[in-house]
């Protein structure tokens, strides 16, 4: 049996497609194809089957994917550890994170990383979606959500909290809510995510409230909607630690405190692959980051 073409069947089960397994090992689909077929005459069984979205291995190629994927990870283990003996830790890495915790928090902690492990190639992807993945775009990502899909392998890192808050110069001069129902009423500033609904849920002991809201600014730059907090354009229902520092200087007054307010999730979290090999340099960014979260967790000012 060819050995190549084991690994190839590999890829084009984790690629879910001929095509995608061609653009990964930047070969032609028509080679692929070839290679694939050539490995089905060997061994006399179909290996996979085409659905109207993907490709999924038969039986039989079901355990040949299991038999080289063993084979993949152990080349992969083999050559990181004859590579560390004279070029120290090295690799490339591709991290997904939010745009906003990402941006305001974790790109000091990446920074350092980096300082850290020099030889490491660092790939940043600041973005929403968790299908990147699913499809292979990257090899980790911590997103928020209130609960991970069944289907990856997740780690809590810290809870997420949104606050309601405008500047001082906005609340001297507006009546701030005192409910989530008076949210309806105000201007509001907040993240959003294209194609979906923005719905809030907020919690105060037993009682739980859920609203759609139609916010009058809305960006998924956290930047931008700091600094329009800061303009007085309107209430923003932003992470705590977005307005935290203003909070603390009085520039930024909050409101509905007794409340637990969650937009997109109330917890981060770590996700990657079941089955994806996850390469030395690869777990030594998941360890770094689960460290840094359970730091910044305790205390966000010492992270």
């Amino acid at each position: 049996m060819d050995v190549a073409a084991l690994l190839l069947l590999v890829d084009i089960v984790d690629a879910g497609g001929l095509s995608q397994a061609a653009r990964k090992r930047r070969m032609s689909r028509a080679n692929v194809s070839y290679h694939l077929s050539q490995l089905e005459k060997a061994v006399g069984v179909q290996l996979v089957r085409r659905t109207t979205r993907r490709i999924e291995p038969t039986e039989a190629g079901l355990r040949l994917y299991r038999h080289g994927r063993t084979i993949r990870d152990e080349l992969l283990a083999a050559q990181e550890s004859v590579a560390s003996l004279t070029e120290g830790l090295h690799g490339y890495v591709r991290l997904a994170v939010p745009t906003g915790f990402g941006q305001v928090v974790m790109s000091n902690w990446l920074i350092e990383f980096k300082r850290l492990y020099p030889s490491i190639t660092l790939e940043l992807l600041f973005d929403n979606r968790v299908d990147n993945l699913l499809r292979d775009e990257v090899d980790v990502a911590v997103r928020v959500m209130s609960e991970p899909p069944p289907n990856l392998v997740a780690r809590e890192l810290a809870p997420m909290r949104h606050v309601a808050c405008a500047s001082a110069g906005y609340a001297a001069q507006h009546r701030m809510p005192d409910s989530p129902e008076a949210l309806r009423e105000v201007p509001i500033i907040t993240s959003t995510v294209v194609g979906r609904e923005l719905r809030l849920a907020a919690y105060r002991g037993e009682e739980r409230q859920e609203l759609a809201l139609q916010p009058t600014l809305a960006s998924e730059n956290f930047q931008f909607l700091h600094e329009a907090l800061l303009a007085g354009l309107g209430v923003g229902l932003v992470p705590d630690y977005l307005v935290a520092d203003d909070v603390a200087a009085g520039r930024v007054v909050t409101a509905l405190d007794d409340w637990r307010l969650s937009l997109f999730g109330t917890r981060l979290y770590l996700l990657r692959m079941p089955d994806r090999y996850q390469t030395l340099a690869t777990r030594t960014l998941i360890d770094f980051v689960i460290e840094r979260a359970r730091r910044w967790a305790q205390d966000p000012q010492s992270a």
